[in-house]
């Protein structure tokens, strides 16, 4: 089986020559295999369409997608009309538990919280739903139940947004103001405590950075009195202590409501979810959401890249951990040494740090609690902004991705990257960048146009597209789901290693942190009070420094060798505690 997919965006009829009609083989013989409708975009038949591609291949603008289909699928759960998305598939709410959905963006989670909410009604691939044939297409299972509560109106939803950086487009006013207009369970001053909220509830949201915007998201969320909640990405802009926090929060909700979480830390995925449903497909193609597993089980097997029970490979190739931190070799050429620094702001903030070396070829990670001075640390280097004490003699070339990303340029991504650099239609950079991050997708669209996502993977092209000597990445992995994460990852650790470039990536994600970095810069201190940047140092070191501060520790799953939560208390938290080993067991 298989379906045609026709991004109506893209199909622009005025500016070609209808290759599609043109070259189809079908058409050729008589056929009515593409039409065109009233609308003037191309309508594909798929029961007459032989999967050739040329269509695929001849269109100007990219706009066709031909994919063929696993047997097990037959009739989706809801499809947006002729050659449009289609979901196979849904996500199973359940009273008493975390259900995880794990996946890549694009995919269908949104339309499933949206039919899960009742708002849209499934139409099982046909013109219009019809609830009457929801409830029979689920007779005896848990979801009829559930449709029904739906369609009484006895479910209501509430949900946190996957973009933060919206709100204050949506909310013009004070935090205390949006807060207490959600406060349905009367939980608001625990949410307020517990997220740290207090210094900034007389703030306006227009003021609130990304950390501070994500925080009162979830607490807006979880002061409804809903039953059925509906998290999309708790981690961006959150360091791991607010990420573990925020995930307790919501595991105490789901003692007696339904709750669904979208996330792409898997680290956070893995101690948050009580199952885990994997969703695969072509993103803006076709979505299919899989069956409750364990959450153990089904993370190992989306990492692998193979799902057993249901026979489908999703992936070519598995995304890999390694077991030891990577060796510092001492013949390495150093690039840059630089001074110990510090930087006052008033009477509220002051930075300090050590003096460090950055080595030729390396990625360095930088990790530390928020507020705690790491963007100012890479500002500094960067030349961004100037330390009050320290003189930083620094005679190399840098090239700076900021923490926070304006899509407020208006070129085409294209011609954005073609101002960058003049290797754009080189082998090489299209091997080594462009493919990487699946950029050519986005070539024609404006960059006020993307999304959160989309956005991050040009500015991670922007920064590597720069002649540098050095590449700072402030957050690299906000927006990005676990593919486009492990791609970016491969193509900032190649680009370091091919050219002898040296790279330095600020980020909270465990497992980016664990994959792509070499030694390790750790701040302590106290968050917004002051901060300190230790030297860089082995990941060994540097991690059970940074982990022993947050009182966290990891292990190495077994099977594919990734960073888990080991659960508070538990054996393997007092055994590596009383060996000081936060990070890698002695054992390892």
């Amino acid at each position: 089986m298989r379906i045609a997919i026709l991004n109506k965006d893209r199909c622009q009829p005025r500016r070609c020559s209808h290759e599609c009609e043109k070259y189809c083989p079908r058409v050729r013989t008589g056929d009515e295999t593409i039409v065109f409708g009233e609308d003037g975009k191309a309508i594909i038949s798929e029961e007459l369409c032989v999967g050739c591609g040329i269509c695929v291949n001849k269109c100007p603008f990219d706009a066709i997608m031909i994919i063929g289909l696993p047997e097990a699928l037959t009739e989706p759960t809801h499809r947006y009309g002729p050659n449009g998305f289609a979901l196979y598939g849904l996500p199973t709410p359940q009273v008493g538990r975390v259900t995880g959905i794990l996946g890549p963006n694009g995919i269908g989670k949104s339309t499933s919280v949206q039919i899960l909410s009742g708002a849209l009604v499934p139409n099982f691939g046909g013109e219009n739903g019809d609830w009457e044939k929801v409830l029979e297409h689920y007779s005896g299972t848990a979801m009829h139940d559930y449709f029904k509560d739906v369609i009484d109106g006895k479910i209501k939803v509430s949900q946190k947004p996957q973009y933060v950086d919206m709100i204050p487009k949506a909310f013009n006013g004070k935090t205390i103001d949006l807060l207490e207009g959600t406060d349905e369970r009367g939980a608001l001053d625990d949410l307020i405590e517990r997220l740290d909220l207090a210094p900034i509830i007389d703030r306006n949201i227009g003021d609130l950075s990304g950390g501070e915007l994500q925080r009162v998201a979830i607490a807006a969320c979880a002061a409804r009195d809903a039953d059925f909640y509906f998290f999309d990405e708790i981690s961006p802009y959150l360091d791991i202590y607010q990420r573990i926090n925020s995930s307790q929060i919501i595991q105490e909700l789901s003692a007696e409501k339904a709750v669904l979480v979208v996330e792409h830390d898997l680290a956070i995925l893995d101690m948050l979810s009580d199952v885990v449903q994997v969703a695969y497909g072509v993103p803006a193609g076709y979505g299919v959401v899989t069956h409750p597993k364990g959450v153990r089980v089904a993370i190992n097997q989306y990492l692998k890249g193979y799902l057993p029970e249901e026979n489908v490979r999703i992936r070519p190739d598995a995304i890999t951990f390694e077991v030891h931190p990577p060796r510092v070799e001492s013949d390495i050429a150093t690039l840059v040494d630089y001074n110990a620094f510090s930087k006052k702001y008033g009477e509220t903030f002051s930075l300090e740090t050590d003096s460090g070396s950055l080595k030729e070829g390396e990625v360095i990670g930088i990790v530390g609690p928020n507020g705690i001075g790491k963007s100012t640390f890479v500002k500094i280097l960067a030349g961004e902004i100037e330390p009050d004490e320290g003189e930083l003699d620094i005679d190399v070339s840098i090239s700076y991705k900021p923490q926070y990303i304006k899509g407020d340029n208006p070129m085409q991504v294209q011609m954005f990257l073609r101002s960058i650099t003049r290797r754009f239609d080189t082998s090489y950079y299209q091997a080594e960048v462009i493919k990487p991050l699946n950029l050519e997708p986005l070539f024609e669209k404006m960059l006020s146009e993307l999304s959160g996502g989309e956005l991050q993977r040009v500015a991670i092209a922007a920064c590597l597209s720069r002649d540098a000597d050095l590449y700072i990445l402030d957050e690299p992995s906000a927006h990005l789901d676990v593919e486009q994460r492990s791609l970016a990852t491969k193509a900032i650790k190649r680009f370091a290693e091919n050219n002898g470039k040296t790279a330095m990536v600020v980020d909270h994600d465990i497992y980016m942190i664990d994959m792509l970095s070499e030694r390790l810069i750790v701040f302590e201190g106290k968050p917004a009070v002051y901060g300190k940047a230790h030297p860089p140092s082995s990941m060994q070191d540097g991690m059970n420094k940074f982990l022993s501060d947050l009182d966290i520790t990891f292990r190495r799953d077994e099977d594919t060798s990734r960073p888990r939560v080991n659960k508070p208390g538990s054996r393997l938290d007092r055994e590596q505690k009383a060996q000081g080993e936060y990070y890698y067991r002695l054992d390892e």
